[in-house]
């Protein structure tokens, strides 16, 4: 069935009553928001939207898309401190950057599972790209983390969850971001099964049954990238997990020390040197995460500082000079340093309207 068809068949099913939004508090007690754009004059259908996703992402518009219909549609549901969402939509272009990340408190986890349509291109912080998926697919991203995405037409079950609860199941959770899981295993079926029927089930199911299904979805989600990692043992991946955690732990601890390393780190925390680099192969390598570490940092200072110098942020994060971090602060989030903070300015005094997303 086309993504047209099944826009027609769901409108039918659930939006019976005129009206953009729609808000409710189920029996349950699970709230509930819907919104669609169909109501809204076709040349503001895609702004509509954008202001609606505004607080999470930033929709980037092309003029010919501005000036043509645009469709999307969203149901929204929050179980206790997770939500899941049902999103229908055209192709567009997504941005969550560093100035967003550092004005903004969202800090957990979304899961997209792609039942129709999917990613064509998503670039993080290592430039990951890829082709639109042909079957069901995952995109994984750790809001902390600055992406760039083109989506294609498409439906996607995005289930968003707390840093703490994923991080709990997945401790080299960071590691996710960015990554497009396309597979035909049993578990990525099951897992499929799992949310389709949980979105299908919420609007009748009790509290503590739907706080149930969400936890079940998490641990499917990340036992499924455990697999396509290559932990497959527990005691494996538990010790795996705990060393990540011990490396990165001294890491953030010593962001501010100039002599921190990789030398440093080896001979702080004795351990083998291929464990420790094949741990970060992942992130472009050790020297890197560090430096993408500082880079983080330098960006929350940035914008949590105004005041302070951008040169006295750059020596107390090890840069050597102001030019190498400007220059590793471009190539990371493609604007200088003092652009991020007139950015982050301008992002404090624009008003973000109430959304559904």
């Amino acid at each position: 069935m086309t993504l047209h068809k099944n826009r027609a068949i769901a409108d039918k099913k659930r939006h019976d009553q005129p009206g953009a939004h729609r808000h409710a508090v189920l029996a349950s007690g699970i709230a509930h928001r819907h919104f669609n754009v169909r109501d809204v004059i076709p040349q503001r259908q895609l702004l509509t939207w954008r202001d609606q996703v505004g607080h999470i992402i930033d929709v980037l518009p092309s003029r010919t898309q501005i000036e043509n219909p645009f469709y999307a549609a969203i149901d929204r549901y929050e179980v206790g401190n997770m939500m899941l969402t049902d999103c229908r939509s055209d192709a567009m272009l997504l941005e969550r950057s560093v100035a967003r990340i550092s004005t903004d408190n969202i800090r957990g986890y979304a899961f997209h599972v792609f039942l129709e349509g999917g990613i064509a291109t998503v670039a993080g912080r290592y430039q990951i790209s890829g082709k639109a998926p042909s079957r069901a697919s995952i995109l994984v991203l750790d809001m902390n983390q600055p992406v760039r995405m083109q989506r294609t037409a498409s439906r996607m079950l995005t289930l968003f969850a707390p840093r703490a609860i994923v991080e709990a199941s997945f401790p080299d959770a960071e590691s996710m971001h960015g990554r497009v899981l396309e597979d035909d295993t049993a578990l990525m079926q099951l897992l499929i099964d799992h949310v389709t029927a949980l979105n299908q089930q919420l609007p009748s199911m009790s509290a503590g049954a739907a706080n149930q299904g969400m936890a079940v979805a998490v641990e499917l989600l990340t036992a499924t990238f455990y697999k396509q990692a290559g932990l497959h043992g527990s005691a494996r991946a538990a010790a795996r997990a705990a060393l990540f955690g011990l490396v990165r732990r001294y890491i953030r601890a010593n962001l501010h020390q100039s002599q921190l390393s990789p030398e440093r780190l080896l001979d702080s925390l004795q351990l083998p040197r291929s464990t420790l680099y094949n741990m970060f192969a992942h992130e472009g390598g050790l020297g890197a995460y560090i430096r993408n570490c500082r880079l983080r940092e330098a960006a929350d200072e940035l914008v949590k500082f105004p005041d302070r110098a951008v040169l006295e942020i750059a020596y107390g994060l090890g840069f050597k000079s102001a030019q190498d971090f400007s220059r590793a602060f471009r190539r990371a989030y493609d604007m200088a340093p003092q652009d991020l903070r007139n950015h982050a300015s301008q992002r404090r005094v624009q008003h973000t309207p109430d959304s559904c997303v």
